[in-house]
């Protein structure tokens, strides 16, 4: 399969728009950052539901956030597809990084992929971060996936540590160096 190619975009006030009624999808929710305890949808960054409603005083606080780097997925024809969240660690020079392709009928098509790919190369080459990981649902294959074909090494499990459909399930904990990014990226 070919690899499709992509764009990281601002995000707009549509965008979140776009955001808040996927992720009020279950299975979208859920292949992201699941759902919080109390069963809202979990969002890092900010929260889809209410931001909309910000002056744009704080949507600017939210969005330019130097530790929260917010990006929306755009396909070649423009279509808003997802989102890409690093939350940077300055002092460690590391990063959490998320990726969720909202519509659904671009799932497995590459289109996660090509936005991993720019992030990290938003990461390493311009944030100049020493290492990028992900804390990814157990039940996620498919994000598991793509991390360890990206050239993401499992570096650890938090048990227990995601609630989902009534119980609780595991983490996995997937990094890459920039060194390995290096390596991988040739």
């Amino acid at each position: 399969m070919s690899e499709r190619r992509v764009t990281l975009e601002h995000v707009s006030r549509e965008d979140v728009s776009r955001i808040n009624k996927w992720l009020s999808n279950d299975e979208v929710s859920e292949s992201w950052f699941g759902r919080y305890s109390y069963g809202d949808p979990a969002h890092l960054g900010y929260h889809p539901e209410r931001i909309n409603d910000l002056s744009d005083d704080k949507w600017e606080e939210v969005f330019d956030n130097p530790e929260h780097r917010i990006f929306s997925i755009y396909d070649k024809e423009k279509n808003h597809l997802g989102e890409i969240h690093i939350a940077i660690e300055e002092s460690l020079g590391d990063a959490q990084i998320s990726i969720l392709i909202g519509e659904q009928e671009s799932w497995h098509m590459g289109y996660g992929r090509s936005g991993l790919k720019e992030a990290l190369d938003l990461c390493f080459g311009v944030y100049g971060l020493y290492r990028v990981w992900a804390d990814i649902p157990e039940y996620n294959s498919a994000a598991q996936n793509l991390f360890e074909h990206m050239g993401f090494t499992h570096e650890g499990t938090l048990r227990q540590s995601r609630p989902h459909e009534g119980s609780r399930h595991d983490s996995v904990v997937m990094g890459m160096l920039q060194t390995e990014y290096n390596v991988s990226s040739k």
